[in-house]
């Protein structure tokens, strides 16, 4: 099952660590914050109340848990979740798809992206007409390769058009009338 999502988030680029200066962990000279809480064991609720607590607050809390995803973190509390309940997504991140990334990426930002992410990509920037040089900057692959995904994109719908031509002006036949009573 694919997750399907369209949010207004700002994404981070690819190395952009600036997020965690907004981050509610992050110890300043004004508030000091013990890094331990954020990598209890499992029997210590107190502490794991605590740092879901503070990530309850924080700004940064959405990219904190990309982050986590994105780079295969599977270590404390991130983005308000426990290792344990961050498996799950860790294991179907390959087929998350968030509209949101996608138009960033064809907006020409520069952001993780999944499979199904990427194959999102290369449809939307078909049906805007985007160059394959385009295409390949904007997925890092070379030209070679945007043209391989363009000739498979249309390969796919102009396939999914005879099918649906095909289920439209199939002939009845005899028995697809019924029978009297």
């Amino acid at each position: 099952m694919t997750a399907t999502t369209i949010s207004p988030a700002h994404h981070r680029s690819l190395g952009d660590h600036t997020w965690q200066d907004q981050a509610v962990c992050q110890s300043t000279e004004y508030n000091s914050v013990d890094p331990e809480v954020f990598f209890p064991e499992p029997d210590e609720t107190d502490k794991i109340a605590t740092a879901k607590s503070l990530c309850g607050q924080c700004p940064a809390r959405r990219t904190c848990l990309d982050a986590a995803l994105e780079s295969g973190d599977t270590h404390g509390i991130r983005g308000g979740m426990t290792e344990e309940e961050r498996q799950p997504l860790h294991e179907n991140l390959h087929h998350r798809l968030d509209y949101s990334r996608v138009n960033a990426t064809v907006a020409g930002r520069d952001i993780h992206l999944t499979k199904a992410e990427r194959r999102a990509v290369v449809y939307a920037a078909y049906q805007h007409g985007l160059s394959e040089q385009r295409l390949a900057r904007l997925l890092k692959i070379t030209e070679e390769h945007a043209q391989k995904l363009y000739r498979q994109t249309r390969r796919a719908l102009r396939n999914r058009d005879l099918e649906q031509t095909r289920k439209t002006t199939q002939p009845l036949g005899r028995d697809d009338f019924g029978t009297a009573a």
